[in-house]
């Protein structure tokens, strides 16, 4: 049964409009905004934490499945092929045979990772999903200010040569992690991704400039947008519109306002 409805599925769920570019994606729809409102509060604790944080992600790899991965069409007989012929769908669905890998960036990235690669069997062949490991530090100065990352380690299952890269890890502040890691991948992994995208519940504006102007291939996937320490007149207009005086880091680039440190939320470790 041809019907013309879904020969060509939406992509796009829409989010708040901004002046960040296409790649950006600010996801703060009332269902997400209402689950983080709760994340964020001192008194949410384990294990609804790492029931929040799960339901975030698995949401969310709905709307980056929507934009990102291949598509295909298919005819697939209904159960009620047996009764009536008609009942095959015939349209869009996402391609089954197609590559993902999905990056760990411990210790935040533990939890994420591990919902978004099992949500990902749903629609995906298992042979073509992976998921790997990379263990990820900042280093800061003396006055507590972020100078890089140190990577401690890796597991990397093979090349990424025409895969989706897909990395989840729940805040964005500096960027440094993930540029960290996507520079891990091209030095070490092998081959060029057909798409990278980074996923976060919270992201700041100075890491939106950082990722989109040292790789502005990847496609940025967010929840909240946090830029409370911009002046009030800024805060007044759009997303973007002023960035340059945007501004959702403290002194000690933490984001405000933020959910805490996530990390250590997530593994009840302090340190």
């Amino acid at each position: 049964m041809n019907d013309s409805q879904y020969a060509q599925l939406p992509t796009d769920h829409g989010g708040l409009a901004h002046h960040y570019g296409p790649r950006v994606h600010l996801l703060s729809h009332p269902w997400a905004m209402s689950l983080l409102a709760r994340l964020c509060q001192p008194e949410t604790v384990q294990p609804q934490i790492n029931h929040l944080v799960g339901a975030m992600f698995t949401w969310m790899m709905g709307t980056v499945a929507d934009g990102v991965l291949a598509r295909e069409q298919v005819s697939l007989p209904t159960r009620m092929a047996t009764i009536n012929p008609e009942a095959i769908y015939t349209g869009e669905r996402i391609r089954r045979d197609q590559r993902i890998v999905v990056v760990d960036v411990a210790r935040a990235g533990i939890l994420p990772s591990h919902h978004i690669y099992e949500a990902l069997h749903h629609v995906v062949d298992a042979d073509g999903i992976r998921q790997d490991h990379v263990v990820a530090s900042r280093t800061t100065d003396a006055e507590g200010q972020v100078t890089g990352v140190t990577l401690d380690g890796s597991k990397i299952g093979g090349p990424v040569e025409g895969a989706t890269v897909i990395i989840p890890d729940p805040m964005g502040a500096t960027g440094s992690s993930i540029a960290g890691v996507i520079r891990h991948y091209r030095k070490h992994a092998g081959g060029t991704p057909a798409r990278i995208a980074v996923l976060h519940l919270i992201i700041t504006p100075e890491y939106i400039r950082r990722i989109t102007t040292e790789f502005p291939e990847v496609e940025i996937f967010a929840i909240r947008h946090a830029r409370g320490l911009s002046p009030a007149d800024v805060l007044a207009t759009a997303p973007g519109k002023r960035w340059d005086e945007e501004r959702g880091l403290n002194d000690t680039q933490y984001i405000v306002p933020g959910a805490g440190g996530v990390g250590e939320l997530l593994n009840n470790a302090w340190v």
